[in-house]
């Protein structure tokens, strides 16, 4: 075994910029898949068939296709109806925020019925209408029920976001291809991207167990 961890100085800090750039899509893309999946997820709750219909089939298109390949469509696919090249980051961002949409609407959908019936009929017998009772007093309490499983798509995005290197975005899978392909040794760098996955999503999860437990003390 020839194996010689100094050829990754030179480039550590390649890794650092891949590592920062790989948190900040993700985080993005969550942010993105947020409002999506609230409006998805609500949408699957809508009384309105049509309503229901189209936003049950973009969680079931989102859930039943690959990433990878959504990640084409918009970089490869798109242009060509379009007209218009999109360049990598937004490309990596959109196809990663839409399909974090996809699973946050589930999460949002879980979290709302985990709130008791009787709260809404509560708030509805006070003379609230019923989007007035959704901002105040479900969504609140649904929150605190989404923290775990929003944390996890968190984690989960971070680690598929490495799929982004296959447009040529240069994030930390990317820079780990760039020094293998430099130095011509390839365990070494892609032992030290998988590291930081490691560290970043171990501190993510740290940060959502102590929000989770901080929200539980306020109850």
């Amino acid at each position: 075994m020839n194996l010689d961890f100094s050829i990754i100085k030179p480039y550590f800090n390649l890794f650092v910029v891949g590592a920062f750039v790989t948190v900040k899509i993700t985080a993005l893309a969550v942010l993105m898949g947020i409002v999506i999946g609230l409006f998805m997820g609500m949408g699957k709750m809508s009384r309105i068939s049509i309503i229901r219909w189209l936003c049950t089939a973009y969680v079931e298109v989102i859930r039943g296709t690959p990433l990878l390949v959504q990640i084409f469509i918009f970089y490869f696919g798109l242009p060509q109806i379009i007209g218009i090249n999109i360049p990598e980051y937004p490309a990596a961002v959109i196809a990663l925020g839409i399909n974090s949409g996809g699973y946050v609407a589930e999460i949002i959908r879980g979290g709302i019925l985990a709130v008791e019936k009787g709260q809404m009929e509560a708030a509805r017998s006070l003379g609230m209408s019923h989007a007035m009772a959704m901002r105040y007093i479900i969504l609140p309490q649904a929150f605190k029920k989404m923290i775990p499983p929003l944390g996890n798509e968190f984690v989960t995005l971070l680690k598929n976001s490495s799929l982004a290197t296959t447009i040529g975005f240069g994030e930390l899978t990317r820079a780990g291809q760039i020094v293998a392909g430099n130095t011509y040794k390839p365990f070494e760098p892609y032992f030290v991207v998988a590291a930081f996955y490691l560290i970043m999503t171990l501190a993510f999860s740290r940060l959502t167990n102590i929000l989770e437990r901080r929200l539980a003390e306020s109850d």
